[in-house]
């Protein structure tokens, strides 16, 4: 294991402007497949980069830079999986004015694979979310809310699996409690459901019915908490087959993804990629045939 804790962060790196760090996995003399799996979160209807006299992330940022670094990227790794932890809406006018269009029509047109759904997709409602639905080329992953009694019904799904460069990957998705940040007539008759029991009994099915390689949990519990609350560092530690947490909602800056042990001692990965798109985290996994994942990190900062 402390080999492997070795392998990644010498790996890990921080690619400053717009250029992806090089990693190469060490030479084991077994059959490998390698996937690069693309990442991003609380992109909150930043469509264009931040003002270069703002505050904070002066001249950051951007769909424009963003899809040109996927497509690059993409030219260099061949096939990519590319997928966000939620809160695509809500942050600047063009939220207002388009109620979500413009930002699932250009995620489409990147080619995303998965999302999930943040607390903030909610703040126009049921009605908000659905109408914005048929923009997105794209599924939702919601497996621990229960839309069956609403208008979402059988509008997104429990879990996703899908081959990616002859690797087949499965992917379940964790919202957030609403109690403090969706307000009731937003979620209607919603029901939330236990995330680490929804948890256990999806990457089970994942791991053991459907045969998959590699097990995403797309969350927008957020990264870490003081108190109590279920965060994706609490839900890596107690899973057994999950080996990558993509996290949202606490808009948590990673330059390097956190290594937990689950119940089994294996390692999961938990990375996040901040917000308002000013980064896209990367994460490039070997599977063999004959041991755990192994992977290289690295964060694209999307700057001028």
């Amino acid at each position: 294991m402390e080999n492997r804790r070795s392998f990644l962060k010498k790996l890990g790196a921080v690619s400053v402007g717009t250029g992806v760090v090089g990693t190469a996995f060490a030479e084991s003399g077994k059959k490998t497949k390698k996937l690069t799996l693309l990442h991003t979160n609380d992109f909150h209807s930043h469509v264009d980069p931040f003002p270069t006299d703002a505050a904070r992330h002066a001249g950051e940022g951007g769909l424009e830079r963003r899809a040109t670094m996927v497509n690059k990227i993409r030219d260099e790794e061949g096939e990519v999986l590319l997928v966000d932890a939620g809160d695509i809406f809500q942050g600047t006018p063009y939220f207002n004015y388009f109620k979500g269009e413009v930002e699932l029509k250009c995620m489409s047109a990147m080619g995303y694979d998965a999302a999930t759904i943040g607390n903030h997709e909610f703040d126009n409602g049921l009605e908000g979310i659905k109408s914005q639905l048929p923009h997105a080329k794209f599924p939702f992953i919601c497996s621990n809310y229960d839309f069956s009694k609403t208008i979402l019904d059988g509008e997104t799904k429990e879990f996703l699996v899908l081959e990616k460069k002859g690797i087949k990957v499965g992917i379940y998705g964790l919202g957030v409690a609403f109690d403090g940040l969706v307000l009731e007539r937003n979620y209607g008759e919603t029901v939330y459901l236990d995330p680490l029991n929804t948890a256990w009994e999806l990457e089970e099915k994942l791991k053991k019915e459907h045969k998959c390689d590699l097990i995403v949990c797309l969350s927008h519990m957020g990264y870490r908490y003081r108190s109590e609350r279920v965060s994706d560092v609490k839900l890596a530690a107690a899973t057994k087959h999950t080996n990558v947490i993509i996290g949202g909602h606490t808009h948590t800056f990673l330059s390097e993804p956190t290594i937990i042990q689950n119940i089994n001692g294996k390692e999961v990965v938990v990375s996040q990629a901040g917000w308002a798109g000013v980064q896209l985290g990367r994460l490039d996994i070997e599977i063999s045939d004959s041991k755990d994942p192994e992977y290289s990190f690295s964060v694209v900062k999307l700057n001028g």
